[in-house]
């Protein structure tokens, strides 16, 4: 009797589990998402699932690789709250020569969905300026519409401070000498306060500060504010950073490539 009862639990088991293996499979559960995803694959939020600061009209994300294969038109089509996203920035480079795998597709997709697109380069302190600058160029081009050229600085990879404030005063001079219009220097709000400002205050500045309500505390005017790292988007499976623009619809259209 103990070794019928014993294989009566198993066989229960083994349905039970065969069961929620099956509901994981249907319903793509993370872990069973298997091929290439689509937009019937993609998966799709109630919300952002964040909070939003509040008086702020234009909202964005920025993405890389870690997000993975991106659905734009997922992305362009979410309305959350009255909220659309409106521009997305994507890395495109890093140091002298790395390319991020999925800039090419997302610099494509996003534009053939709607957004407003931006690219950024990954600032390399321990590395040449003018090899890192040359690394964006002949990636990225940027077309009538765009946002202009983004350098996300982060760290002084162990190089004295003021070699690296002459790097990066070299990389932002030589790609507004190609594309004609003045980059945006990417930053978070500690890093910035204490190894960027009041060096480069001519340029516009988009600076990350998480856990504050309505603007991040910098010593300077900025331009737009990463504020969240875990927000949901449809069309991607991971989380994304979330970021508002400092100003109206009218502004931000001047912003733009060709903006007028």
């Amino acid at each position: 009797m103990a070794k019928k009862t014993n294989g009566n639990v198993l066989w229960t088991l083994m349905v039970i589990t065969g069961f929620y293996l099956f509901v994981a499979f249907v319903f793509h559960w993370p872990p069973f998402r298997f091929g290439r995803p689509d937009k019937d694959t993609f998966v799709k939020y109630p919300g952002f699932g964040i909070d939003l600061p509040k008086d702020y009209a234009i909202h964005g994300i920025d993405v890389s690789r870690y997000q993975n294969r991106i659905n734009w038109k997922l992305v362009a089509g979410m309305k959350s709250l009255d909220v659309k996203l409106q521009f997305a920035v994507m890395k495109a480079t890093e140091g002298q020569t790395f390319i991020d795998k999925t800039f090419k597709r997302n610099w494509k997709n996003s534009r053939e969905a709607g957004m407003i697109r931006g690219a950024y380069h990954f600032s390399r302190g321990d590395k040449d300026a003018a090899a890192q600058a040359r690394n964006f160029i002949t990636t990225v081009r940027l077309m009538p519409g765009d946002l202009p050229p983004v350098l996300d600085v982060e760290s002084l990879y162990n190089t004295p401070v003021p070699e690296f404030q002459e790097k990066v005063a070299l990389w932002l001079q030589l790609v507004e000498q190609h594309y004609k219009v003045k980059p945006i220097i990417y930053s978070n709000a500690s890093f910035y306060n204490q190894y960027l400002h009041p060096y480069f205050a001519d340029y516009p500045l988009w600076v990350a500060h998480y856990k504050e309500r309505h603007q991040p505390r910098v010593k300077r005017d900025w331009l737009m504010w990463q504020h969240n790292e875990g927000g949901r988007v449809d069309g991607i499976q991971a989380f994304v950073d979330f970021n508002v623009y400092n100003g109206d619809s009218l502004s931000f259209r001047k912003l733009l490539i060709g903006g007028k």
